[in-house]
């Protein structure tokens, strides 16, 4: 029997926002699915900003190959095949609430609704992230139009972005009309009335905790005293890295001069914007039991993404650093289709894994050229490891990721950072100009050679139209 598929997707998430990871954000509803599912503790996205890494998660491809190595103006091309269509394609009701990022954020996005459908999404109320819903027409913002506020929004976002883009403060729009509210409380409504005998596959899928950091209140403050622990100093020797840091460091947009108030405020409002999502993500799950279905539904959460938040002096995203790299991966099959045992499972895995899994209980199959895997033997307890290692690319740059080391590699395939990820787990120590290490510098090297021989570029255009 089929299982009904329910996709919960944040965009900018840490895999370390859970409480159950970090013991202090309020996330009851995913740590619930974690205890009653699988907690991956090592999942890599596979760019380090969020169109490449949708791209990647859509069609099982690595940036080098989809053609997207940073944000920018693309339309994912349908005749590229995609996990969705082969959700479709195995008898599921498919539906999309909220952000997918898979072609631009301009304009209206209810006149590309013909794009949605072409990549296997039948029922489509799509939104984008927090700062294009202050010029880009849906659903929600029209809406928003018609209760008056959209234009505050605006004003908002404006000046947050040309004063202080990082300034904490509460969202204009409240909790009631909140950009992840409204997605949450849609694919709630859906699904309460959804009505026949085949199964449904859902993909809700947040604008937050992205920032700007626009919590609206009660969660903006709800953190206010709760110790959250000190961010991570910036590594030994930074003055000397390279690649990507390098950019960041040297970059007023990624490295501004942060005071530890600011630091503090940040960290406490993206907890404030987590939990927000987590009790959208209650209700939605309290819709499905209702309905009777909630063992018989699988239920899987991702990130595409993480965010510094003030870890090594940085916000935002577009580096190798964990704190972007790490995405939280939660996966809830159907009760009963899961032998007990660990439910923490520290292997290596790829953000695009996500897609094959949920096809593979689907009971679909991936048509394309993909390199996605299915983390379903892990889950069923007929294998304990998935992937020698974990690719990261972005602008050229890729980050070869094992149980072991982090290595990136600059856009000549030059090495720019080694870290001992047994012995550093904050990563304070680059190691690769360390003569000590390398023979294991030349050993990844070795290892990206094979990976880039192994990974030609496919057969059809990832883009369209671009």
């Amino acid at each position: 029997m089929q299982p009904n598929i329910l996709f919960l997707m944040a965009d900018q998430m840490r895999a370390d926002a859970l409480g159950v990871v970090n013991g202090w954000v309020q996330t009851p509803n995913l740590d619930r699915l974690a205890r009653e599912g699988f907690l991956f503790r090592d999942v890599i996205t596979n760019s380090a900003e969020c169109i490449p890494a949708r791209f990647s998660l859509a069609l099982g491809l690595y940036p080098h190959q989809t053609g997207v190595c940073q944000n920018g103006v693309y339309t994912l091309n349908p005749e590229c095949r995609n996990w969705m269509q082969a959700v479709e394609l195995a008898g599921y009701r498919t539906s999309l609430f909220g952000k997918t990022h898979l072609h631009p954020h301009e304009g209206d996005l209810r006149d590309r609704l013909h794009l949605m459908h072409a990549y296997g999404l039948q029922v489509v109320d799509e939104t984008t992230g927090p700062h294009a819903s202050a010029h880009v027409l849906s659903n929600m913002t029209q809406s928003w139009q018609e209760k008056g506020i959209w234009e505050g929004y605006r004003e908002d976002v404006v000046d947050r972005v040309s004063t202080k883009r990082y300034i904490v403060r509460p969202s204009v729009l409240g909790v009631e009309h909140h950009y992840d509210v409204y997605v949450g409380r849609q694919a709630a409504s859906y699904l309460a009335g959804l009505e026949g005998q085949h199964p449904w596959f859902c993909w809700v899928s947040f604008g937050g905790p992205h920032e700007p950091w626009d919590a609206p209140e009660p969660y903006a403050s709800l953190y206010d005293r709760t110790d959250i622990g000190s961010p991570i100093p910036r590594l030994e020797g930074h003055e000397q890295v390279r690649g990507l840091l390098r950019r960041a460091f040297d970059s007023d947009f990624y490295s501004p001069r942060l005071e530890p108030y600011e630091i503090r405020a940040m960290r406490t409002n993206y907890a404030g914007n987590v939990t927000l999502i987590d009790d959208q993500i209650g209700a939605i799950l309290e819709v499905v039991r209702s309905r009777g279905e909630i063992d018989q539904t699988f239920i899987v959460f991702a990130s595409d993404h993480g965010e510094m938040n003030g870890d090594q002096g940085l916000i935002y995203k577009a580096n190798f650093l964990d704190q972007v790299l790490q995405v939280p991966l939660i996966i809830r099959p159907p009760l009963g289709d899961a032998p007990s045992g660990n439910r923490q499972l520290s292997v290596i895995a790829e953000l695009m894994d996500v897609g094959a899994t949920i096809v593979d209980y689907a009971g679909g199959s991936l048509s394309g050229p993909s390199h996605a895997k299915s983390l379903r033997p892990l889950i069923e307890g007929e294998a304990t490891t998935h992937r020698e290692f974990a690719v990261s690319e972005f602008l050229g740059h890729t980050a070869i990721v094992d149980q072991r080391w982090k290595i990136e590699f600059d856009s000549d395939d030059c090495p720019a950072l080694l870290f001992d990820r047994t012995n550093d787990l904050l990563e304070q120590v680059n190691l690769v100009d360390d003569s000590r290490y390398a023979g294991v510098t030349a050993e990844l090297s070795d290892r990206l050679t094979a990976f880039r021989a192994t990974t030609s570029a496919p057969p059809v255009k990832a883009t369209y139209g671009n």
